[in-house]
């Protein structure tokens, strides 16, 4: 995932990606705010970057079939971090979960969303 663009542009850092642990953050710079000085639509891009590769972790090809995100606060501070949680892995789709916190852990989304296997 090193030479991906996207997570470069975005300064998306992939931190963990093991059986037990799914977690990426993203660096909060001047380009990551919105006109009133939060990060917004990067909290959604981090949640799907972090559920699409815990599906690809199952060595399986995914795309993203629907999502839903619930932003509890502002996205503010030097970073956020993305954690996500496999709710069920089926034979052609599966449904996750993420968190994404700030740098003082605190809750500023949850998503829910269900990726299509295309392989």
């Amino acid at each position: 995932m090193e030479d991906d663009d996207f997570l470069k542009h975005n300064n998306i850092i992939i931190e963990n990606i093991t059986p037990n642990e799914k977690q990426a953050r993203l660096k909060i710079t001047d380009s990551s705010l919105n006109p009133y000085g939060i990060v917004h639509g990067l909290i959604f891009a981090l949640g799907d970057t972090i559920m699409g590769l815990t599906c690809k972790n199952t060595g399986r090809k995914a795309v993203t079939l629907d999502a839903n995100i619930s932003f509890l606060k502002p996205g503010k501070g030097k970073f956020l971090i993305a954690s996500s949680m496999v709710i069920k892995i089926g034979k052609t789709t599966s449904v996750l979960s993420a968190e994404i916190a700030d740098d003082n852990n605190n809750i500023v989304a949850v998503m829910q969303a269900t990726y299509y296997f295309i392989d």
